[in-house]
């Protein structure tokens, strides 16, 4: 049974930083790719960011320069180091691992953006 929960979301002021945590068990952490997503009310999901088991990393165009994810492997655990935050940042954020033909999901963490 795969497991990802999430952590780390709250509320910031616009220019501030949060740093996203996501726990994962019930598979091997380390042989798989891991993503962040968000989902802002009203919009669709769309894709943050994506590390590979090897360490290759991909950014959505309006995240690059602002946000890092990142993994540790020994502890199971991705995150997202989100700098420099903007209104439209604004979402609920969501771990996700690529175990094909399955796709999982955590339960979200939410991170506004407001004076």
């Amino acid at each position: 049974q795969v497991q990802l929960v999430e952590s780390g979301g709250g509320l910031v002021q616009p220019g501030g930083s949060l740093r996203l945590s996501c726990v994962a068990s019930g598979f091997t952490f380390s042989r798989y790719a891991m993503s962040w997503y968000r989902q802002a009310t009203g919009k669709e999901r769309e894709l943050v960011a994506t590390i590979t088991s090897a360490g290759r990393l991909n950014y959505a165009d309006s995240m690059k320069g602002r946000f890092t994810i990142s993994r540790d492997n020994a502890k199971n655990t991705v995150y997202l180091q989100m700098n420099s935050l903007k209104p439209e940042d604004t979402a609920m954020y969501f771990c996700n691992a690529k175990l094909l033909p399955s796709m999982y999901w955590g339960q979200g963490t939410q991170v506004t953006v407001s004076s």
